[in-house]
């Protein structure tokens, strides 16, 4: 086991409350404590200077690509590592890969890759999030609408097989391709159950929340929204106590005044937690890329098909803090939470989230404006942006 160190700073988040010229003790892969810096021992290593902020590393429930890899067009362990990698850049310590509707053969691919990747405990690697194919149609969104269809009982008994295979389990799906049934088995199998993609009625919601289902996939994009007589996905979304929404907080896919009404309208104990849905271009310079055979763009901010459907994100986990933080005049401490406490939460991650002490010695080191410093994943730094002097090593 690595020795303890400590890492200082001006203020540690530790996902409930602000720490004050404190300092986090790692030992091993795991979180020691939290401690002023006056009660750290004499002789205890520290890493780098004092920076401003340690909070818990960010957790993705749905990242699609990075580094220049989508993950449908490389199902492989290869390309679990570089989306990881790209999005370690950015203070994610832990995401879901993200595998859309695609062809048989290639959900195979992914899920093989998805065991690899956990056999391996791959760093920052969580599990996989299988969005699709058993969608509605009519909200694809980006998704084929060749390959959107039922869910058959081979799928499901395949589905029950790998289960739990590949780390985490999370499965979007919407009630007009799945049945009441599947979703209970499905979740009795491990699976987090995501109701999205759907034009389902408010009513029925709650049926599927009986089933099982728990969460909600982008909230408000490619669902039944908000109406005056018919309240939709949305509308059951905020006002279940049981459904964690994920939001993608770029500005493009939803607009602020929404994400505002959203925060304050959600009914817990389930939170609204953010997500990127990012794509390849995250940590590369590419300017476009094939998804399903389809050419999607980047422009401005944003990934579009040929005839402007959104077609993922094009943004980071830290970008989307600061946008709640810095646009939605969100509290720090609430957007930071959204990013860690909530996604563990809603996926039952409970060993990330928080920095208390026994939890995964995963942080991130931020400066003053919130630009990153370094990202840390089971106690080792795995990237940082400016050199940490007498950082300690194993």
């Amino acid at each position: 086991m690595k020795p303890a160190f400590a890492v200082t700073a001006r203020r540690i988040f530790d996902g409930n409350r602000m720490h004050a010229d404190s300092a986090l003790v790692v030992e091993g892969d795991k979180i020691l404590s939290i401690v002023s810096q006056a009660e750290l021992p004499a002789g205890m290593p520290r890493s780098g200077t004092p920076v401003s902020l340690i909070t818990p590393g960010f957790i993705d429930l749905q990242v699609n690509g990075g580094g220049g890899t989508l993950f449908n067009n490389d199902p492989t362990e290869t390309g679990i590592r570089t989306i990881c990698q790209a999005h370690a850049r950015f203070g994610t310590t832990a995401l879901m890969v993200t595998f859309i509707t695609d062809r048989p053969e290639l959900k195979r691919m992914a899920i093989t890759a998805g065991a690899e990747a956990e056999a391996h405990s791959l760093p920052g690697y969580l599990g996989l999030h299988l969005e699709g194919p058993h969608l509605s149609v009519a909200r694809k969104g980006t998704h084929d609408p060749a390959l959107i269809r039922p869910m058959t009982e081979d799928d499901l008994a395949y589905l029950e097989g790998v289960a739990c295979s590949f780390g985490l389990s999370m499965i979007t799906v919407a009630p007009e391709s799945v049945t009441p049934e599947q979703v209970k088995r499905l979740k009795a199998a491990g699976y987090r159950v995501s109701l999205g993609h759907t034009d389902t009625q408010s009513a029925n919601v709650t049926t599927y929340v009986e089933a099982g289902a728990s969460m909600v996939t982008h909230l408000f994009n490619a669902m039944s929204q908000l109406g005056n007589r018919e309240p939709g996905l949305v509308g059951a979304a905020l006002t279940s106590p049981a459904l964690h929404c994920g939001l993608i907080a770029d500005g493009f896919h939803v607009d602020p005044v929404s994400m505002r009404v959203a925060l304050a309208a959600k009914q817990g104990p389930a939170h609204i937690f953010l997500v990127t849905d990012a794509m390849s271009t995250i940590g590369s310079d590419e300017t476009s890329f094939d998804l399903n055979g389809r050419t999607v763009y980047r422009r401005d901010g944003r990934l579009t098909l040929a005839d402007g459907t959104l077609a993922g994100a094009d943004i980071d986990m830290l970008s989307c803090i600061r946008f709640v933080h810095q646009r939605l005049g969100s509290p720090l401490d609430e957007a930071l939470r959204m990013a860690t406490v909530y996604p563990a939460e809603a996926v039952g991650a409970a060993d990330r989230g928080t920095l208390e002490r026994g939890k995964r010695a995963d942080f991130v080191l931020l400066d003053e404006a919130l630009d990153l410093r370094s990202t840390w994943i089971g106690g080792s730094c795995v990237y940082e942006t400016a050199s940490l002097q007498d950082r300690a090593t194993a």
